[in-house]
C-alpha cells in the first residue's frame, strides 16, 4: 500500500491547510504558510513520506522526501 503524502495547500482566505493525499477533510489549518510548513514537515517526517508544498493556484512550489529513497535513483 502506497504512503500518503503531506500537502501544504491554501485554504480559504489567506489561510494554509495541510492536508494528506486521499483525505476527505484536513488536518489542521493555519495563519501562515510558513506554519503549515513546520507542521507538514514534523508530520512527513514521522510518517516517511513526501511533503510537497503548493502555491495558491495548486503548482508545486517545493518538495521534500522523508521517505525510504532508493539510492542510486532508479531509472
Amino acid at each position: 500500500m502506497p504512503k500518503k503524502n503531506q500537502n501544504v495547500i491554501p485554504h480559504g482566505r489567506g489561510q494554509w491547510a495541510v492536508k494528506r493525499d486521499g483525505a476527505k477533510r484536513v488536518s489542521g489549518v493555519y495563519k501562515s504558510q510558513a506554519s503549515a510548513v513546520r507542521a507538514a514537515r514534523r508530520m512527513a517526517k514521522r510518517q516517511k513520506v513526501e511533503l510537497l508544498v503548493r502555491d495558491h493556484r495548486g503548482k508545486i512550489r517545493f518538495r521534500d522526501s522523508y521517505g525510504h529513497d532508493p539510492f542510486p535513483p532508479e531509472g
